[in-house]
């Protein structure tokens, strides 16, 4: 079976991520055996899983259905991997995850620009009905880690602390959303994923 790693970059995000970087050329390094598939998720919430799906899809095509699939995602890409893992019976490591995006969000409602591509869209109200839609229940936290920082400054810590209280967790002191020190993860990570 191949092994094939699933990064899920977060809102207003891209492949071209520091954390995305950093996995990637980890496994280039240390793993080259590992299929790396960052894909490019669209800026609304039921575009962006059909993304995943289709970059799981072609995953599978290309190997025969003969791939073992872990997932890694950070703040909204968090959220997305929750949704591989549950409906991919795969494991995944969270970073600064964020719950409950669809009430997260709401503040961002209306006109923006994503940084690293310069695309401009408006986030709408229905955009939160998808969020709340993608939304699945954990029932299997042991295929989960979540590497915390107390001191992001977008998500409260305290409530992926709940959200995923028999989950594994790393909790950090201090550091911020973007996950200070993630290079000392990566290959903590792919022992984690099975991968």
């Amino acid at each position: 079976m191949t092994p094939v790693l699933l990064y899920l970059h977060g809102f207003n995000s891209s492949p071209g991520s520091a954390k995305a970087q950093q996995m990637a050329a980890w496994v280039a390094e240390h793993r080259p055996d590992i299929e790396v598939l960052i894909p490019a998720q669209p800026n609304t919430p039921a575009a962006a899983w059909e993304a995943i799906e289709r970059a799981i899809a072609e995953a599978r095509a290309r190997h025969d259905g003969q791939l073992r699939l872990g997932a890694v995602g950070s703040s909204l890409g968090g959220f997305m991997a929750t949704r591989v893992s549950e409906l991919y019976g795969c494991r995944a490591a969270l970073i600064n995850p964020a719950v409950r995006p669809h009430e997260l969000l709401c503040d961002y409602l209306g006109p923006q620009v994503n940084p690293y591509t310069d695309e401009r869209y408006e986030l709408l109200p229905t955009h939160m009905d998808e969020l709340r839609a993608l939304a699945v229940p954990v029932t299997a936290p042991e295929r989960l880690w979540i590497l915390q920082q107390q001191e992001d400054e977008v998500l409260d810590y305290r409530k992926a602390l709940r959200e995923y209280e028999f989950a594994r967790l790393s909790l950090e002191c201090g550091g911020n959303h973007a996950f200070v020190g993630f290079e000392r993860y990566p290959a903590q990570i792919i022992h984690f994923l099975g991968l």
